[in-house]
């Protein structure tokens, strides 16, 4: 089973779990700019938060054979503090990098005015460098927030097939389903989505335009999950090749619109050695 994870922030994870995600078949990842868990005070300390997630971390994730994207923005969380607001004259910076693959996190968090602004200025980024866009849902009131983020996605002008809007559920797949973009689910321990549930999702919507990802992070969370979902998958009946659609080609599919999705030459897993990775990156011999 070879998987490519849309959608996880491996700053937040350890090498460990690196090495258990390559052993599973994660051959890639995507991850996607975001909150660090506290309010960051300046637009410098996004600058080095940047740097970090198209430099040290493709480098730490090639020690164990995964390919390492970013996708980088202004999170609509921290779209509100106006010490933040200064990331949106930063980002061109940025979104000319090879491995930066769409334009992201974006959208809403509390569905502000100040959300609003950002959102739309950074959907015409994506539009103007020719880039997918990572939207991010609400975990409140998901319904309306993904009714609101379907209106500026339309009022933008980018293609809606350019366009992922992650954390779906039950409610709101249809909605999304409906808008031509591409609908993403976080499979989650405890919240969000389960590999059963995506698994009943699939059989009723299929396969088509269908990311699956475990936005690991910070908190309770699971790297293996979309492991897990694709064993869901094979034990409900789904064939290999569905799993495959759903692990591998849909996401290498979304991200390859950017131009920029270089796939070729990826490490076997098994021929790394953690240890002689750590002593590399700790400057050792």
């Amino acid at each position: 089973m070879r998987i490519f994870d849309p959608h996880i922030h491996m700053t937040s994870r350890t090498t460990d779990d690196y090495e258990r995600m390559a052993a599973a078949g994660v051959r890639a990842v995507v991850e996607p700019a975001f909150w660090l868990g506290q309010p960051r005070t300046s637009a410098a300390s996004f600058t080095d938060y940047f740097d970090s997630l198209i430099g040290w971390e493709p480098f730490r994730a090639g020690q164990f054979g995964v390919r390492h994207f970013a996708t980088i923005a202004l999170n609509p969380k921290e779209a509100n503090d106006p010490r933040c607001r200064p990331v949106l004259d930063l980002l061109p910076r940025y979104l000319d990098k090879d491995a930066v693959v769409a334009v992201g996190e974006i959208g809403y968090d509390s569905m502000t005015p100040e959300e609003d602004e950002a959102f739309a200025a950074q959907l015409a980024l994506a539009v103007a460098y020719d880039l997918p866009a990572l939207v991010h849902t609400p975990h409140r009131d998901k319904a309306r927030g993904c009714e609101r983020t379907l209106a500026v996605v339309a009022e933008s002008g980018i293609d809606a097939g350019r366009v992922v809007v992650d954390h779906l559920n039950e409610v709101t797949v249809k909605l999304v389903r409906d808008s031509g973009c591409w609908l993403g689910f976080s499979i989650y321990p405890d919240t969000k989505m389960t590999p059963q549930r995506m698994v009943e999702l699939l059989r009723e919507y299929g396969t088509d335009r269908m990311l699956v990802n475990s936005a690991a992070d910070w908190g309770r969370s699971d790297p293996l999950l979309t492991r897990a979902t694709g064993e869901a998958m094979l034990a409900a009946g789904f064939s290999d090749d569905d799993v495959d659609r759903v692990l591998w080609r849909n996401p290498v599919e979304f991200y390859g619109q950017s131009g920029r999705l270089d796939l070729s030459d990826l490490e076997d897993p098994a021929a790394v050695d953690p240890q002689t990775g750590n002593s590399i990156l700790r400057g050792g011999s």
